[in-house]
C-alpha cells in the first residue's frame, strides 16, 4: 500500500460560549482535516490543531512531496524524513502538521489490518475514558453552579482555568470546592502565569483544598523552576505545555519537575511520539493524562485509543468536546456519566460527515487567542 495524494482542509467549529483563560480567549477551534488516498482505495483521516497560517503549508509544501509514495505504516522513518528536511532545528514547527498525517496514516494502517487502533496499540487495558469537565474564566459563583451540574451529570474530575489575578484564582478555586464537595477531583490550569514567587503563595494557599494538581504554574520552558517549587509545595504539580519533545518529557523526569505529565500528540508530532512519552514516564513512575487543545472527532477518537491502550495514562483526560456544539463525525460521542467509550470499528473507527465540513470550511484562522472584548489586553507571562 503506498500513499498517491495528499488533501487538506482548514476547519473553524465554534465553541458553545467563548472561552476565556491567561493566554486570551478562544471564540472556537480551528482545525486542518487532513485526508490521505492510497493506490489499493483506502482512504485515511487525520486532523490537527490549526493556530498559526504555517501548518498548513508544512503540510501541503514539506510532508506531502513525502508521504507521496511512501508506505503508511512506515510511520517512524515518515519522521525521521522530516527531520531530515531541515525540521531537525525546528522540531516545534512541524509537529502540528506531522500530527495531523501521521493520525492518517494510522487510520490507513487500522482499517488496512481491521482493526481499532487501541488493538494495533497495546489492546483495551480500559474500554470508557473518564474525560474531565473544563472550566474556563468567569465570576466564582457561575463557576460553582457550573461544575455542580457536571457533578450532578457524573462527571468526577473538573478543571478550572486560573492565572487571571490572585485574589480570582484562588476564590475560583475555592467556590467550585464547595461546590462539587470533597470527594471529586479538582484541578487548576495556570497556563504559565504564575512568577515563582506568586506560585508559592497561591500554592500554600491552595493547599486546603485538596487538589489532585496545579497545572503549568509556571512558564513552559522554566523546567529547574518548576522542580524547585515542586520541592515545596504540598500540592501536586503537572506540566503539559513543557513537555512537548521525548526529551521535554526525559528532562522534566531527570530535573523531578513534576507530578504529572500531560502528553497531546498535536504537540509531540503524533500520537507514535505520544506513546513513547507515556512510556518514558511509566518508566519513571509517573502518571500521565492528555492534554485537549479543541479536538472534533477525529482527533479525540485517537486521544481514546491512546487512552483505552495506555495503563498509566491513568487520570481523566482532557477534552472540550462538552463545549462544541457540533462535530464533523457522523456520529457524535456520547458522554456516560462524564466518561467516552473507545470506537471499536477499524482504524479510528469514526466517519466523515461531509455536509458538516462543508459547512465548518474556512480559509483563515479565527482570532486565535485574540480577546475581543478586551482590545487593548495582551497576553503577559508571567502576569503576576
Amino acid at each position: 500500500m503506498k500513499i498517491t495524494n495528499v488533501e487538506s482542509r482548514l476547519l473553524y467549529v465554534p465553541f458553545t460560549r467563548p472561552q476565556v483563560w491567561a493566554s486570551g480567549a478562544r471564540p472556537g477551534s480551528t482545525r486542518l482535516l487532513i485526508t490521505l488516498h492510497t493506490d489499493d482505495g483506502l482512504t485515511g483521516y487525520g486532523e490537527t490543531i490549526c493556530l498559526h497560517e504555517f501548518i498548513q503549508p508544512v503540510v501541503e509544501r514539506t510532508i506531502a512531496p513525502l508521504v507521496i509514495g511512501h508506505d503508511p505504516h512506515d510511520i517512524e522513518r515518515l519522521h525521521r524524513k522530516i527531520d531530515g528536511a531541515g525540521y531537525y532545528h525546528h522540531q516545534r514547527a512541524a509537529v502540528a502538521a506531522l500530527a495531523g498525517v501521521e493520525l492518517a496514516m494510522w487510520d490507513l494502517i487500522g482499517k488496512s489490518a481491521g482493526k481499532p487502533l487501541y488493538q494495533l496499540w497495546g489492546g483495551g487495558f480500559r474500554r470508557l475514558i473518564p474525560t474531565i469537565a473544563y472550566l474556563h474564566a468567569r465570576p466564582p459563583a457561575e463557576l460553582a453552579a457550573e461544575a455542580a451540574e457536571f457533578v450532578a451529570n457524573g462527571w468526577q474530575t473538573i478543571k478550572v482555568k486560573i492565572g487571571l489575578d490572585p485574589k480570582t484564582d484562588i476564590a475560583a478555586m475555592r467556590a467550585v470546592r464547595d461546590a462539587i464537595g470533597p470527594d471529586v477531583l479538582l484541578r487548576g490550569d495556570v497556563n504559565g502565569a504564575w512568577t515563582p514567587g506568586t506560585a508559592r503563595r497561591q500554592l500554600a494557599k491552595l493547599a486546603e483544598l485538596d487538589l489532585e494538581f496545579v497545572e503549568q504554574p509556571l512558564m513552559l520552558d522554566d523546567l529547574i523552576g518548576h522542580a524547585q517549587l515542586r520541592r515545596g509545595s504540598q500540592v501536586p504539580i503537572c506540566i503539559d505545555e513543557g513537555a512537548f519533545t521525548n526529551t521535554d518529557v526525559l528532562n522534566i523526569i531527570r530535573l523531578e519537575a513534576a507530578d504529572v505529565i500531560l502528553v497531546d500528540a498535536h504537540e509531540a508530532g503524533g500520537w507514535c511520539q505520544a506513546r513513547k512519552q507515556a512510556a518514558i514516564a511509566e518508566a519513571a513512575g509517573i502518571p500521565v493524562g492528555i492534554h485537549s487543545g479543541g479536538e472534533l472527532g477525529l482527533s479525540l477518537a485517537a486521544n481514546l485509543h491512546l487512552a483505552a491502550a495506555t495503563p498509566n495514562l491513568s487520570l481523566a483526560i482532557d477534552s472540550n468536546y462538552h463545549g462544541m456544539p457540533d462535530d464533523i463525525i457522523t456520529e457524535r460521542f456520547v458522554y456516560q456519566k462524564g466518561a467516552l467509550a473507545v470506537p471499536e470499528r477499524p482504524g479510528l473507527g469514526v466517519e466523515i460527515d461531509w455536509d458538516k465540513v462543508d459547512r465548518y470550511t474556512t480559509d483563515h484562522i479565527h482570532d486565535a487567542y485574540i480577546n475581543r472584548d478586551r482590545p487593548d489586553w495582551f497576553t503577559m507571562k508571567p502576569a503576576y
